[in-house]
């Protein structure tokens, strides 16, 4: 089973991988299901095939002859034939990144990878950008990355093992220097876990919990996370001092990971505070835990002995003193001339106890001082340019993740605080129909309660559940800090925030659980970020309103002064595009970051911007780096936080190479951008008034495009339902919360996840493209001058190439001749041939001007490697497809389908998510 394919000639090696895993399946399959299975699955892949090189029509008549014919356990075995085919790619794809990483490594004395921290340094360097710049730089950005259960990964955990497994026996293949006894050994460990691969089970027998994807998050933490942040801070630090060796370097840590799971209560009813706290729980257990793995391996590597090394005072004082305060006589390390030794037994004994004695350490902060003492000791008597580089790790690691390992933000829908406010309201007296009141009453009402020190509550059993529930969640955020630091949960995120009264009800809960306090006095503290989500392209719009409002308020404006005076605001993809399609989301999402940057200068209030991206086109997705770089310049010198979901955790952060690549790839990123734009020559010239207006254009008339077929045509909403897999994806286990928000059918209820979802199995792609063709066709005809406006954007301007670039790629994962099957499933064909007729014609519209635009003779042109890719995959994804759509017709026939006709669906979708690389 091989692709066959003729690539260029840099994926040579990876060509032979998948060949040599393509040869392991087929044995496999002839193994365990007999010649016969073999040749079925390589002639339904060849008429594919010919499907696809010579757009033979003939061939499609004989192929859904040939896949109608098939008994149930051929056609089972068929499909997951097929979907091990890709896992099998996956793996393969993932080695050849690493390995082409290798060879820049190997060949660095003559050129740098492209996107690496070293490149980028040497970039300033040569663009003349002085030390103090950069280093007021390090000072500023600030990356934080947070993961989230969005459930878009349909790749079992198991199977995701395997694929690091492989991932791993490929590399060691390349080493040039096996015996072939070696050689031949490791040929037969792979063959193993592709064997395995075949037995495993892709499907997931139930929904998981919300532990199981804390879990899951946990996972990569452990693997690679707590490994790979201090080493891309250690290298920034390396390459600066290797090109900048007169300046003294202070590399802050400007680079986190934290999370959503078991945080993120936003219409997911298992998140309660109850589980949010045992998530704070299992994140503590596993930081303690990797912590005392450092330092055990750090104790046997520390035997200098007083005899021959002069430790410091301070370190025999603080061995004295803690052994006497913290250690039984059997506790101790006993030999005494080891002090370091000693000293590690004690910081080992305290962290042991964390979290459960008085003897145990009560913060990070205690144990850092302790290995900051075990570090002034070690260079008095250890060559100062010889760093060791596992102590100085191990120091990284706990200024990084603390005993908390990542802060947890909380989100929960503006709806539920109103509610929960409304009822509080009129349990005391205040106010009867809360949710009556105009925005300005409900802002001077709040405001009210928010500057009176006294408490608002009642006992909590005069409350419904609803509210007694959000109570305790606020109770439990304090609880948080008392025991976790405050660092565990430093924001509460609004979503769907529509007017600042929606912020302002959040502090008022907030000050009832003493997380807001005011004195008597006039003084407060406050220990929470309150953070808005814009979501929908009118909340986009209405942002910087909304923003304005809060900070003129004195009681907010303190509030924000008590948190350095910066405010968040996080930034749905997902919605956005849902509402008004791709193009004009990503415009109005770019736009609202423009103008609330702007006004909250006028305040003297930095911003940092959430970006809520998906992994899919569909919903803000594409490399991390490419992502930043199309955010406006000037707002990323203040801190940016981005969602890393689903799908997109495995693809970058199971293998450890993969995670510092693309990590370094953000960094780098991060720091040429904020340097040009702190470079004074640069000031002016972040874009052209032209292209914001020709954008303006182009969105308006994409907006009217997407809106006209989406919302306007009374069948378009049948036809969706009908032309995808929608109702069956509810039965993937892939995620513990609802398709739906309040579990209802109505289109503004249903996720953008879903939707997205089923667009891309059924091949159609339709939000990560539909109406761009439409508006920026309509600015090209406009003016026989506008195409080459179109062209220089594309050349000069980050946000519209990035913008033009993920148009490119998801027109080559849509596929029209695919998606015309689907077409089959509606049961009105009059409604299916007019808007599968539309979509069609918008199709090719938005080809031609991509095309134009980058003046290439086909997509993805510039990216080889990309388009290879797809190219690879597509005769593997349409037997899936074809299988799908016929199993779908005889599942919505049938009034009782059997189980075993539902399991193949589900292992249809499986295996088109796990070829396509990237769902909802």
């Amino acid at each position: 089973m091989t692709s066959g394919i003729e690539v260029n000639d840099s994926s040579l090696p990876l060509r032979r991988d998948v060949k040599m895993l393509g040869n392991i399946l087929g044995d496999i399959l002839v193994y365990h299901g007999g010649v016969e299975l073999f040749e079925k699955v390589e002639k339904i892949r060849a008429m594919c095939k010919t499907l696809r090189n010579e757009h033979d029509r003939d061939t499609y008549p004989a192929l859904k002859e040939e896949i109608a014919g098939l008994s149930v356990p051929m056609r089972k075995n068929i499909i997951r034939a097929f979907s091990v085919y890709f896992h099998l790619i996956n793996a393969a794809e993932q080695n050849h990144r690493i390995r082409r990483r290798r060879d820049y490594l190997l060949k660095s004395e003559i050129s740098s990878q492209p996107g690496s921290i070293e490149a980028a340094i040497l970039s300033l360097k040569d663009n003349y950008i002085s030390s103090d710049i950069i280093q007021n730089v390090l000072n500023t950005i600030s990356l934080e990355l947070i993961i989230t259960a969005h459930p878009t990964e349909a790749t079992k955990r198991s199977i995701l093992e395997i694929q690091k497994r492989i991932a791993g026996i490929l590399k060691s293949l390349d080493n040039p220097l096996l015996s072939k006894k070696e050689r031949d050994r490791i040929e037969e460990s792979l063959f193993n876990e592709v064997s395995v691969l075949w037995q495993t089970d892709e499907l997931r027998d139930r929904k998981p919990t919300v532990i199981d994807e804390v879990r899951n998050g946990l996972y990569y933490f452990d693997q690679t996370l707590f490994d790979v942040l201090p080493e891309i801070h250690q290298e920034v630090e390396t390459s600066l001092k290797g090109h900048y060796p007169e300046h003294e370097w202070k590399v802050p840590h400007f680079l986190r990971f934290g999370s959503w799971i078991g945080g993120d209560r936003d219409g997911n009813p298992n998140v309660t505070p109850d589980i949010t706290w045992e998530t704070l729980q299992r994140q503590r257990r596993l930081v303690l835990k990797k912590y005392k793995a450092v330092l055990v391996d750090l104790m046997k590597r520390f035997s200098h002995s007083t005899t021959r090394a002069a430790v410091s005072e301070e370190l025999i004082e603080s061995v004295i003193k803690d052994e006497e305060r913290y250690l039984t006589d059997d506790q101790k390390w006993n030999i005494e001339g080891e002090v370091y030794r000693r000293k590690f037994a004690i910081i080992i004994q305290r962290l042991k106890e964390a979290g459960k004695s008085d003897i145990g350490y009560k913060s990070s902060e205690e144990m850092l001082e302790d290995l900051l003492v075990i570090k002034r000791s070690i260079y008095q008597h250890h060559p100062v340019h010889h760093e060791l580089k596992t102590l100085q790790k191990l120091i990284r690691q706990v200024q990084l993740f603390g005993f908390h390992l990542a802060t947890l933000d909380i989100r929960n829908h503006s709806g539920e605080h109103e509610a929960a406010i409304a009822e509080i309201l009129k349990k005391v007296g205040i106010n009867q129909d809360y949710p009556s009141l105009s925005e300005d009453e409900k802002q001077e009402l709040l405001v009210k309660i928010l500057e009176d020190p006294r408490p608002l509550l009642l006992l909590h059993e005069d409350y419904s559940k609803e509210t007694q529930e959000m109570l305790q969640v606020f109770e439990m955020i304090k609880r948080a800090h008392n025991e976790f630091g405050k660092r565990s949960i430093s924001v509460y995120l609004v979503s769907m925030t529509q007017s600042a009264s929606d912020l302002l009800e959040v502090l008022v809960l907030a000050k009832e659980a003493g997380i807001y306090r005011l004195h008597t006095d006039g003084t407060f503290e406050t220990d929470l970020n309150v953070a808005p989500l814009l979501e929908t392209i009118d909340d986009l719009t209405a942002g910087p309103k909304i923003m304005e409002t809060l900070f003129k308020l004195p009681i907010y404006r303190n509030h924000l002064n008590k948190m350095g005076d910066q405010q968040e605001i996080m930034l749905g993809y997902s919605d956005g595009s849902k509402d008004g399609g791709t193009l004009t989301a990503n415009w109005k999402l770019y736009k609202a970051q423009l103008e609330i940057n702007e006004m909250a200068k006028k305040y003297q209030i930095g911003l940092k911007f959430f970006h809520g991206r998906g992994g899919s086109l569909g919903r803000g997705g594409g490399p991390l780096n490419k992502s930043l770089l199309s955010q406006p310049v000037e707002t990323l010198g203040q801190g940016v936080k981005i969602t890393e979901q689903g799908e997109v955790l495995s693809s970058r952060y199971l293998l450890k190479d993969i995670a510092y690549r693309s990590l370094e790839q953000a960094t780098s990123t991060m720091m040429k951008a904020a340097a040009n734009v702190l470079k004074e020559s640069e000031q002016g010239h972040l874009r052209d008034q032209r292209w914001v207006d020709a954008i303006e254009r182009i969105s308006a008339v994409s907006l009217r495009k997407y809106q006209s077929l989406v919302f306007e045509d009374p069948d378009f909403i049948t036809y969706f339902n009908q032309a995808t897999p929608l109702k069956e994806l509810a039965e993937l286990n892939i995620g513990s919360r609802p398709m739906s928000r309040k579990n209802s059918a109505k289109f503004e209820n249903l996720r953008a996840i879903p939707w997205v979802f089923a667009w891309t199995q059924s091949r159609q792609l339709f939000p990560a493209w539909y109406a761009a063709g439409t508006g920026l066709q309509s600015f090209a005809q406009e003016s026989p001058d506008n195409l080459k406006v179109l062209q220089e954007m594309y050349e000069e301007w980050p946000f519209f190439r990035s913008t033009i670039d993920n148009l490119q790629m998801a027109l080559m994962k849509a596929d029209i001749t695919t998606a015309q099957e689907y077409t089959s499933l509606v049961e009105d064909q009059a409604i299916s041939d007019r808007i599968f007729g539309n979509i069609l014609e918008e199709y090719e519209r938005t080809k031609n001007i991509l095309l134009q635009i980058t003046e290439d003779e086909e997509l993805l042109d510039h990216t080889p490697n990309i388009k290879d890719s797809v190219h690879r995959r597509n005769p593997y994804v349409d037997p899936l497809n074809f299988i799908q759509v016929e199993l779908i017709k005889e599942l919505r026939k049938d009034e009782d389908p059997d189980d075993e006709l539902l399991t193949q669906v589900l292992l249809t979708i499986s295996g088109v998510a796990a070829g396509l690389r990237n769902t909802g």
